[in-house]
């Protein structure tokens, strides 16, 4: 295969070089439990607290305030299930998107199971969710809320700012829980500032390994653990701590942080860039992923073919992308991101997602668009030929 061209960076991130040389470094050298108390033992934990600093710094935030997990989805059970477990009287009504993420969907419907009040808030045809539709949602039985900054399937950007002021206004007791997993290391978030409780963020999304990731749980905020036994993290996350996997999530998280503007500055002009061609070339895709949402994240619409079709034709020319979502296993359903956007069937069917990185190069995007002028005309033909 000739050079790889990798445009899945949503569902994962090559890790940067020096973050694989570390983590080998670490396991070899500093493998120590960071429970024990010998000299290997508080050298590891040592390197955690490193890390934890690194994070925290990205956040603005006290170190004591992150709390390391195996990752996105974790996190997010944990921030959500851990608030109201330990603050059973804060409320039974909680509130969430249409578009959220599964390892929020999942959990919202499981507490609805439970007697909780769930209301799911619409979003208009860019992906940001109805603010009056909040508005008339929240009550003084709100316990928490929880949103994804930046979509994972769109790169939808939803209003924070306002969010927390309808909570200020109608039910200020309730805690805000923010899904960062896509937006952290890639938008500035500092979650004291913008009055945010929860927060989760993920390693492999910032070119960090893969089953790490970090909980930002503002000091004050009572959380209960999902996982019981020798009391690691505070007594918040019970397991022998992956010393590797977070000291490399802490130095992908201080290297990309240190590089955001530059990277947010050239991942912009190469959204730009490649959407042009695509209107260029063709007339009748529809671009799915609005001008104000998160750059990294181009979501586009060929109709007359299937998305998963053209997929595999893109991988035989060694280009990866993605039909949406990368995190739930072998699905065949339509992306309920694009429903809820209203995305007509026959545009869903043919959507490809292709998410980038500072390391995509604009040849890399020319390359891309003379495969789909290829690959395109060839299986839509066989495509129509079915109907």
């Amino acid at each position: 295969m000739s050079h790889e061209i990798y445009l899945d960076n949503s569902a994962t991130t090559r890790p940067y070089d020096e973050v694989v040389q570390y983590i080998v470094e670490v396991s070899r050298s500093y493998y120590g439990n960071p429970s024990s108390l010998h000299t290997k033992g508080i050298e590891a934990e040592n390197l955690i607290k490193k890390a934890r600093l690194q994070t925290a710094n990205v956040l603005r935030a006290d170190p004591k305030e992150i709390y390391f997990t195996s990752g996105g989805t974790e996190s997010n059970n944990l921030a959500v299930l851990g608030y109201l477990r330990a603050n059973p009287r804060a409320g039974k009504h909680i509130i969430t998107s249409e578009i959220e993420h599964p390892s929020v969907l999942e959990v919202f419907k499981h507490l609805a199971s439970e007697g909780f009040r769930v209301d799911y808030i619409p979003v208009d045809t860019r992906g940001t969710i109805k603010l009056e539709a909040l508005r008339n949602t929240v009550d003084r039985e709100t316990a928490l809320m929880s949103f994804m900054l930046a979509n994972n399937e769109v790169g939808a950007i939803q209003p924070v700012s306002e969010i927390v002021k309808i909570r200020k206004e109608l039910c200020p007791s309730a805690v805000i829980h923010i899904d960062a997993v896509q937006a952290f290391g890639k938008l500035p978030i500092y979650p004291a500032g913008m009055n945010i409780e929860l927060l989760s963020m993920s390693s492999h999304k910032i070119h960090g390994p893969k089953g790490i990731g970090a909980l930002y749980v503002k000091k004050g905020v009572r959380i209960k653990p999902i996982l019981l036994g020798g009391g690691q993290e505070t007594a918040l996350r019970s397991g022998t701590e992956n010393v590797p996997g977070i000291c490399g999530f802490g130095l992908a998280a201080e290297t990309t942080a240190s590089a955001m503007e530059d990277n947010l500055t050239k991942v912009s002009g190469l959204k730009e860039f490649f959407i042009g061609k695509i209107k260029e070339n063709f007339e009748d895709a529809v671009i799915n992923s609005s001008d104000e949402a998160l750059p990294y994240i181009i979501n586009v619409s060929f109709p007359n073919l299937k998305s998963e079709v053209l997929l595999h034709h893109l991988e035989q020319k060694g280009i990866f992308v993605s039909t949406g979502s990368a995190c739930s296993s072998h699905k065949s359903s339509q992306s309920h991101v694009l429903k809820a956007m209203g995305v007509s069937a026959k545009y869903i069917d043919g959507a490809i997602r292709f998410s980038l990185s500072a390391q995509n190069t604009p040849e890399e995007l020319d390359t891309t668009i003379n495969s789909l002028k290829e690959i395109i005309p060839v299986i839509s033909i066989k495509h129509r030929g079915k109907v």
